[in-house]
């Protein structure tokens, strides 16, 4: 609880005030990154080597960006710096324990961006939700990574829309969720998408207790590779039940 604490007010005195409020779930989820460490590694190396396997192929590389570069546990930063002329990193937070990996690393050619890139406040009003767009101001852009944020955006969107019960919520969910794929696609550059599409709690004799799809009902895409991740472990839920996601990259 005291590191949790120290995180929370290291990374406070750093973040814009209006993204304050996501400071609480960003820390939670480096606490259980540290539990869970072992069971995610594969996950987190799966998600690395495709972003290396993306970059592999590229005769450009002056400026790359992440989309929900949260924890860096998932993103090759090494790689991506040693190879970019520019990184980005984009999300709502950017930790201070990530902050001062960065520059412990000597990243100097690291820029740290917070922004919501959900498209919801639009979507909500029945706008036409461009979350990406700032893309098209990123000078010499050549890859832009979306990193295990799709899933947050609609289970972020969700949680909102539950608390006012707007009725409207299925094609609002929808809507955000195609926001992304739309604003990814539309970009003359390379990009890569790793994300969640589906979670399922199951017990220890195989029993799926509860599922859902992480995309509100918009179709995936087709996979170039695919694998499970074990988010909630065995004993981080309880003692006898798990919680796997469903994993894309393409």
């Amino acid at each position: 609880m005291l590191t949790e604490a120290i995180q929370y007010a290291a990374t406070s005195l750093v973040t814009p005030k209006q993204f304050r409020p996501f400071i609480r779930s960003s820390v939670s989820l480096w606490s259980r990154a540290g539990r869970c460490a072992k069971d995610w590694a594969a996950h987190e190396e799966s998600c690395k080597a495709f972003i290396r396997e993306t970059i592999a192929g590229m005769k450009q590389r002056r400026t790359a960006v992440v989309l929900g570069s949260g924890l860096l546990r998932d993103v090759p930063i090494e790689d991506l710096s040693a190879k970019f002329d520019t990184v980005v990193l984009v999300d709502l937070v950017h930790l201070a324990s990530v902050r001062m990996r960065l520059k412990a690393g000597r990243f100097k050619n690291v820029r740290l961006v917070s922004r919501d890139l959900s498209g919801f406040d639009d979507a909500v009003t029945a706008k036409v939700p461009e979350p990406l767009s700032f893309l098209r101001q990123v000078p010499y852009l050549d890859l832009v990574v979306s990193a295990n944020i799709l899933s947050q955006i609609g289970v972020g969107s969700k949680r909102r829309l539950d608390a006012g019960r707007n009725p409207a919520r299925d094609d609002i969910l929808q809507t955000v969720v195609r926001a992304h794929l739309d604003g990814l696609s539309a970009l003359p550059c390379r990009t890569a998408l790793i994300t969640d599409t589906a979670y399922r709690v199951t017990d220890r004799g195989g029993q799926v207790l509860e599922e859902a799809d992480l995309l509100c009902g918009v179709p995936a895409p087709v996979a170039k590779r695919a694998w499970t991740w074990p988010v909630a472990p065995y004993g981080e839920l309880g003692k006898d039940y798990q919680a796997v996601h469903d994993v894309i990259a393409l």
